[in-house]
């Protein structure tokens, strides 16, 4: 669980002489991290245009959108992303909500995008697939829960596979570009509930797009997430 700091003198000292979660190291200048496979390699299940768009215009808004906002303040540029994200009260009030946004909105496509893959395994394996069967039941409760929190979340937002801070699993939904950072989850895997993920495709077809979804998971990228988890 990540530490809450009362003053930015301790959040200062805590961010000089620790590291946070080992995830992504990401500072300024922000780039947008190039996909591992082509834009059409998820094909049929999500299409080429929508990856290209998805990729190359939404995600680069948000990296373009971040460093802007960071140019004129050298003394937070050496944090990480995650560091933006988790001690963004301690920002300026003129730029606070504007990276707040944008930085979730990188690190919410990083997560999505390297949690996909095709051709995929159809369920995860050990450890993961053990503490789903444990904490849910079985994978098949897990998809189905998944499945309708997806179909409830109102709006924009994602849907996550997380773990507490307790070492259990959670499905959560979060709305527009928040991270599950902010309420010390760790991150496992996430589906990205924005209309440009999938309207081209699915149209306002959402659970064809979720199961379409289920069918190009990168299961090992995720027990790699769960591997950086602190029970």
């Amino acid at each position: 669980m990540q530490e809450v700091f009362s003053s930015p003198f301790s959040f200062f000292f805590h961010i000089l002489y620790k590291k946070t979660l080992e995830v992504f190291y990401l500072h300024y200048l922000f780039v947008n991290p190039p996909l591992p496979y082509h834009y059409n390699a998820l094909e049929p299940y999500i299409d080429a245009k929508t990856m290209e768009l998805h990729h190359n215009k939404h995600l680069q808004t948000y990296v373009d959108n971040l460093n802007a906002a960071l140019k004129n303040y050298p003394e937070y540029q050496q944090l990480s992303l995650e560091q933006l994200l988790l001690y963004s009260d301690f920002l300026p009030d003129n730029i606070k909500t504007t990276v707040k946004n944008n930085a979730g909105g990188v690190l919410n496509h990083i997560y999505y995008f390297s949690t996909l893959k095709n051709p995929a395994k159809q369920q995860p394996e050990n450890p993961l697939a053990t503490k789903i069967q444990s904490d849910f039941g079985s994978f098949s409760t897990f998809r189905d829960q998944f499945t309708k929190a997806a179909l409830s979340l109102f709006g924009s937002g994602y849907v996550w596979l997380v773990q507490n801070p307790n070492g259990q699993l959670k499905i959560i939904t979060t709305p527009n570009q928040d991270t599950p950072l902010e309420y010390h989850l760790c991150p496992i895997l996430n589906l990205d509930m924005w209309e440009h993920a999938y309207y081209l495709k699915n149209y306002n077809n959402r659970l064809d797009y979720i199961n379409h979804w289920f069918h190009v998971v990168n299961w090992e990228q995720a027990n790699k997430n769960l591997s950086k988890c602190k029970a």
